[in-house]
């Protein structure tokens, strides 16, 4: 598939995981110097794999805050929180996960999870009231 096949593919994906709004503002945001990563992360992250067949986007999502958790990712956890309430992830799924990762990638590492998560629920059932 060409680049910007992928590309299109991806950024329809990443605004329908991680909301349009969001996206566009960190597309609007880029830098001459940051640009590139972007187009990067658009492409091969959200063009090539999460349109894969294989997992469905809500396995993807429960995957990415356990891998997020482990690398002590905590800016990009909150955002795939919210992609993972929108994936249909429920908030005791989200607990369930990061409860695995406390055994698996260290009891403080899920601990910041845990406090980030729970700020972007909090966020997120504001925004619906």
């Amino acid at each position: 598939m060409a680049a910007e096949d992928l590309y299109e593919l991806g950024l329809a994906k990443r605004k329908k995981v991680l909301g349009a709004q969001h996206v566009e503002r960190s597309l609007e945001a880029a830098s001459d110097f940051t640009r590139d990563v972007q187009e990067l992360v658009t492409e091969y992250c959200w063009g090539a794999v999460w349109t894969r067949d294989g997992l469905d986007d809500r396995t993807r999502s429960m995957l990415n805050l356990a891998m997020l958790t482990a690398l002590n990712r905590g800016h990009e956890l909150g955002v795939h929180v919210r992609g993972a309430i929108t994936n249909g992830v429920t908030e005791q799924e989200i607990k369930e996960v990061l409860m695995q990762t406390a055994i698996y990638c260290g009891v403080p590492a899920a601990l910041e999870s845990f406090r980030i998560a729970e700020s972007t629920l909090s966020e997120l059932r504001a925004a619906d009231d």
